[in-house]
């Protein structure tokens, strides 16, 4: 089997997404979109059970594939899923010193991410979770 693409080209799919996302968010720090994006991956699976985070890893590039699964503890308990402002704001305290994102940053990750995935895929994962997930990751305005 040849080597997968993603991890052929795991820097150019890195690079494609900050570019993708500094353009739309009008940040320019790629370490802002670096955090906001752990902060997604941290909200998400601090609420999902280990074995579909696993699932929803697979259709990721690679990098943000590593991302999601970094210093995770798996044995942690689930927590609760909260309105959508709450899950945004949880993202926005992630390293708040540092953590120069803005509201709507959760529309733009979300975005930005699905821009990297094949959808279908993606969605397909998606699709044997909980509502609360599904809702996290629906697509939003281009």
């Amino acid at each position: 089997m040849p080597m997968p693409f993603t991890y052929r080209h795991a820097t150019d799919e890195w690079r494609r997404y900050l570019k993708n996302m500094r353009e739309r968010t009008l940040l320019d720090s790629d370490n802002v979109i670096y955090t906001a994006t752990d902060g997604i991956f941290r909200a998400f699976r601090s609420r999902v059970p280990p074995e579909q985070v696993l699932a929803f890893g697979d259709e990721l590039p690679a990098v943000m594939r590593s991302i999601l699964i970094w210093r995770w503890d798996i044995t942690a308990t689930l927590k609760p899923w909260l309105p959508r402002a709450e899950i945004e704001r949880e993202i926005l305290t992630l390293r708040q010193d540092h953590n120069f994102a803005s509201a709507g940053i959760l529309d733009d990750l979300v975005w930005g991410i699905r821009k990297e995935v094949r959808e279908i895929d993606f969605d397909r994962v998606l699709s044997r979770m909980s509502p609360e997930a599904q809702a996290l990751w629906a697509p939003v305005g281009g």
